[in-house]
C-alpha cells in the first residue's frame, strides 16, 4: 500500500467546493440522484484515480473549500496499490481533469501522512477591489465593493483578530466544529494599486488580506473580511471585535463575504 501526496491547484468558480456531498434530512429538495450530480474538486479526482488505478481511492484535502473558493496549493493524499510512479500518476491525473484543476505535484508519502490533521498551520487570502468597475479578468477572484473603505481602520483593527480565541462569532451556522477555538498566527491586509496579469498591469484600489492560522472555521475568513469591511465603511468600531469575540454571537460580526476573493495559499508542515 502506498501513500500519494498531491499538491492542486483550481480555481473553485465551477465547482460545489472540495467535498463530495452526501444527501441528509436538511437536504430533502434534492433527490439523492441530484446531490450525486453536483461537481466537487474531490469527486473529480477520486473518479480520474479510479480511471487510472481501477480503486476506488478516498482523496483527503488538507482544506474543505466551500463552492467557489479557489486554491494556490490544495494538499491532498490518497491510498493506492497502484505500481505507477507518482510522475505518471500526476500526469495521468491531469489528462483526466478539467482545465481548472491541475495536480502541480506528486510524490510518495509515509502511510500514515494525513494532509488535514499533520498540517501545522494554513494560510488563506482574500482579495477585494474598492471600485465601482471591475476588470471582467478580475471578477471571478475578487470582491467588488464600491463605496470608499477606510484603509488605516481597518489595518488598525486587525490585531484584535490575532492569538487564540473562541471564533463562534465568525463560524458558519451549519458549521461542525465541536471546539470553536483556533489561533491567529499572523493577519495581515495591504494596499495594491495594480495587479499584475499575463505581463501587464490591472490597476485598482485592491485590498489583500492574509491570515495564517492553526485551522479555520467554515467561513471564519470570509466573516472577519466582512467585518473588516463594514469597520472600513464607518458602520462598525475596531473595539467591537473584542466584545464580537467575547459575546460569541454570530449575529453580532459582520456579513459573509462571497466566496469568490478567497484564496486558500498554502498549507504548512
Amino acid at each position: 500500500m502506498r501513500n500519494i501526496k498531491l499538491t492542486i491547484q483550481y480555481d473553485g468558480t465551477n465547482y460545489n467546493g472540495w467535498q463530495i456531498q452526501a444527501p441528509s434530512v436538511e437536504r430533502q429538495v434534492l433527490s439523492v440522484r441530484d446531490w450525486k450530480n453536483i461537481i466537487t474538486i474531490q469527486g473529480l479526482i477520486q473518479e480520474a484515480i479510479k480511471k487510472i488505478t481501477g480503486e476506488d481511492s478516498k482523496v483527503l484535502g488538507a482544506g474543505r473549500t466551500d463552492a467557489g473558493v479557489h486554491a494556490i496549493a490544495q494538499v491532498a493524499s490518497f491510498k493506492t496499490l497502484s505500481k505507477l510512479s507518482a510522475d505518471i500518476i500526476k500526469r495521468a491525473l491531469n489528462a483526466n481533469l478539467p482545465d481548472d484543476i491541475r495536480i502541480l505535484d506528486a510524490c510518495d508519502a509515509e502511510l500514515d501522512f494525513h494532509p488535514r490533521y499533520n498540517a501545522k498551520s494554513k494560510v488563506y487570502f482574500y482579495i477585494i477591489l474598492n471600485s465601482p468597475i471591475i476588470s471582467p479578468f478580475l471578477y471571478r477572484y475578487a470582491w467588488r465593493v464600491p463605496q470608499r473603505l477606510n484603509f488605516k481602520d481597518m489595518r488598525n483593527s486587525i490585531e484584535f483578530f490575532k492569538g487564540r480565541h473562541d471564533f463562534s462569532s465568525f463560524k458558519a451556522s451549519g458549521c461542525s466544529a465541536k471546539n470553536p477555538v483556533r489561533t491567529i498566527h499572523e493577519i495581515t491586509i495591504e494596499r495594491h494599486g495594480v495587479i499584475d496579469f499575463m505581463g501587464t498591469g490591472i490597476t485598482g484600489d485592491f485590498l489583500k488580506i492574509r491570515i495564517e492560522a492553526d485551522a479555520f472555521l467554515r467561513h471564519m475568513v470570509r466573516n472577519i473580511v466582512g467585518t473588516l469591511i463594514k469597520i472600513g465603511a464607518g458602520k462598525m468600531h475596531s473595539s467591537d471585535i473584542k466584545k464580537i469575540l467575547l459575546l460569541k454571537n454570530r449575529n453580532l460580526a459582520g456579513p459573509t463575504a462571497p466566496a469568490k476573493g478567497l484564496f486558500l495559499e498554502k498549507v504548512r508542515y
